[in-house]
Order: structure tokens, then C-alpha cells, then sequence
């Protein structure tokens, strides 16, 4: 008996299992629960709803920090977490941005090519990866994603705010945003052209 039991403390312990709803998890599902509430904004709910649902986005993009830094301080990176965190944002800032045109906050043809830009980055990145190859998130694009949140946020409120045109401001930042969608999309192709498609 003695030996079984010397026998069973030398067997190597099972590794760890990360809970796939861990914290950081959690707060990106919450960021992606917010979604039901934009489309509240096809019901062009006035100058006070407006100004909610901006803090709404406001909150659920701040959120995007925190996941993040949750995941990286406790060692409890997922590959769920992995997945959801890029969808979370694009879904989000995507979402607002279609829910907005039929109101006419936003013009059409902007949000097209952004989204198509989108698509076609994700693609580059997927066709990349399937070949052991990282394309690299560029700088520009982390600053068009920060760009497109001020936008959006501008957007949503819309009305005169603490003396501020929302909307102009909005419009303003949402061209800074496109072009450097474009750019950096382009970025993105030149950079899959030298690395998967020349090779």
C-alpha cells in the first residue's frame, strides 16, 4: 500500500485548466451585450436618449482596456478571449455605424468602405495565418480604431453638447478615420503581397 501511494505522489499532476468564462471573458460578453442597446438609435430617440446610448458605447469601448489588461495581468489569456476580443470591437463600431445611416447620422458610402475594409483585412489575416505567416497589426490601424470610436461617439450624441456642435465635430474625425482606414488598408495588402504572394 505504502508503495502505491509512493507510486501515485510521483505521477505528473494535470495542468491547470483556464475557465473559458473567466473575468476578462465576462467583461468582453458584456461589452458585446450592449449591441441590443444601439438600435435604439433607429428610433431616433432625441437629444437625452441619444446622449445615453453615446455613454453606453462610451463605456463598452473602455471596457476593450480593461479585458485586455485583466488577461495580461493574471496569465489568463483564452483562446476564447483571443477570439471574441477583435469581434467584440468590430461589432460594436460597426453596429453603430449601420444603425445610424437609416437616421441619417452617418452617410452610407462611409461606413461601406470602412466595412469592406474590414472584410477584406480579416481575410489577408486568415489566408496569412493558414500559412504560418503573422501580418502584423500596423499603428495606423490601432489609431483608425481609436478614431472611429470618437467618431461614432460624436455621432450618437449628435445634438449641441456643452456648446459643441456633436455632429460637425463627428463628421470631422469620421474622414480622419476613413482615409486612414484606406491607407492603412493598403497598408495591410502590401504587406500580404511582400510576405504570402511574392513568396
Amino acid at each position: 500500500m505504502e508503495e502505491l501511494k509512493k507510486t501515485l505522489d510521483h505521477l505528473p499532476a494535470a495542468e491547470k485548466k483556464e475557465s473559458v468564462l473567466n473575468f476578462p471573458n465576462k467583461v468582453t460578453l458584456l461589452r458585446i451585450s450592449v449591441i441590443p442597446a444601439l438600435f435604439f438609435l433607429l428610433m431616433d430617440p432625441g437629444q437625452t436618449g441619444s446622449l445615453i446610448i453615446a455613454l453606453l458605447f462610451i463605456l463598452a469601448s473602455l471596457t476593450d482596456l480593461l479585458d485586455g489588461y485583466l488577461a495580461r495581468k493574471y496569465q489568463s489569456v483564452t483562446a476564447m478571449g483571443q477570439f471574441l476580443d477583435p469581434i467584440a470591437d468590430k461589432l460594436i463600431v460597426n453596429t453603430a455605424m449601420i444603425v445610424m445611416i437609416p437616421i441619417g447620422r452617418i452617410p452610407a458610402w462611409i461606413v461601406a468602405v470602412i466595412v469592406i475594409r474590414d472584410f477584406i483585412v480579416d481575410g489577408i489575416r486568415a489566408i496569412s495565418s493558414s500559412r504560418g505567416i503573422i501580418v502584423q497589426a500596423s499603428k495606423l490601424g490601432k489609431q483608425k480604431t481609436l478614431c472611429q470610436i470618437f467618431a461614432v461617439s460624436a455621432l450618437m450624441i449628435h445634438y449641441p453638447f456643452l456648446g459643441v456642435n456633436a455632429h460637425a465635430v463627428g463628421v470631422v474625425i469620421l474622414s480622419v478615420a476613413l482615409v486612414m482606414s484606406v491607407y492603412s488598408g493598403v497598408d495591410y495588402f502590401i504587406k500580404f503581397y511582400r510576405s504570402v504572394i511574392k513568396e
